[in-house]
């Protein structure tokens, strides 16, 4: 189960310290500049605190979210209860980490005696398959039996990266060939999953179709013939989403979220951006956890997402 596995990855030591080299760049964004904004001796009053929107703005947790976080800030700098810029940051990181408890509260569906499906969908460049092999690796590791389902059958070439995280990670593909339809391979998996017992089923999908039909229509469709071989599932629809995109990547997340049953997000690229705040934005804005975030290319680079670690690495 995700649940159990999520326990035990978090266990393992050197989490924290990849989160925190991941974060570098936001850190540098975000931390540093708040120190450049409250010198010392400074009184930490609603100017200093415009100071700061221009800050929490520029580090992708946008106007809404950064909005949040001021109203209860300013609150406290009229009380005088702000007394330097580190009692600032502690507050800060309260709020923060206020906005994602809310949403990584949500429970994640135990599944017993049966694989666990686990649809991954999201547009075409985000980072989707490699995320898949990343979570295999993360599966295998962990003693899972796990099978790859190759159904973004419009695009030849994710058939094959695909394939490819398959050998890397020792995990079998089903699949078809280019242009066939995504809810038969689909059904195929399910079956040899059921029939052997395998814990995991991950399922690529489509980002974009090179035909006139819906891609949401297209991912329903899978979606019922899940539920026809294995009632209950997708058992978790993960959206993938680039974190360089930040803001911009908001509303397609958005059109994935209202349509596909999407119950947590992967954030891939951490590592390479200086906006990392807009996982703070995404677990407002979309009223969804952060499962895991992707923080480099090897298949070991997928960390599961705790909000204390990430916060706390913001400004270590």
């Amino acid at each position: 189960m995700i649940q159990t596995l999520f326990g035990s990855l978090e266990e393992k030591p050197g989490f924290l310290d990849r989160m925190k080299e991941a974060v570098t760049r936001t850190r540098e964004n975000l931390a540093a500049r708040i120190e450049d904004v409250v010198s010392i001796g400074k009184e930490i009053d609603r100017n200093t605190l415009d100071d700061l929107e221009a800050i929490l703005i520029s580090a992708d947790l946008g106007t809404a979210t950064t909005q949040q976080v001021l109203s209860s800030l300013r609150e406290k700098a009229d009380r005088k209860q702000i007394k330097d810029v580190d009692e600032l940051k502690r507050l800060l990181k309260e709020e923060l980490l206020a906005i994602l408890d809310v949403t990584d509260k949500r429970p994640v569906v135990r599944v017993d005696d049966t694989p666990e499906v686990i649809l991954v969908v999201g547009v075409n460049g985000a980072g989707k398959t490699t995320t898949i092999g990343k979570l295999a690796q993360n599966f295998r590791s962990e003693g899972k039996a796990v099978l790859l389902c190759a159904a973004d059958t419009f695009r030849a070439a994710a058939i094959e990266q695909l394939e490819i995280w398959g050998q890397r990670t020792g995990t079998e593909v089903i699949r078809t060939s280019a242009g066939g339809d995504p809810s038969a391979v689909l059904f195929d998996a399910l079956q040899a999953a059921v029939a052997r017992k395998t814990d995991y089923v991950i399922v690529d999908t489509a980002g974009r179709l090179h035909t006139k039909t819906s891609l949401m229509a297209e991912l329903e469709k899978m979606r019922r013939t899940a539920q026809r071989v294995i009632p209950g599932s997708p058992h978790e629809t993960l959206l993938v989403m680039d974190g360089t995109t930040g803001q911009n990547g908001l509303q397609q997340a958005r059109l994935f979220t209202q349509s596909a049953g999407v119950t947590g997000i992967v954030l891939t690229k951490l590592d390479g951006t200086a906006k990392g705040g807009v996982v703070v934005a995404i677990s407002r804005e979309l009223g969804l956890p952060v499962r895991f975030v992707g923080v480099g290319e090897k298949a070991g680079d997928l960390l599961p997402f705790s909000p204390k670690d990430f916060v706390d690495s913001l400004f270590a």
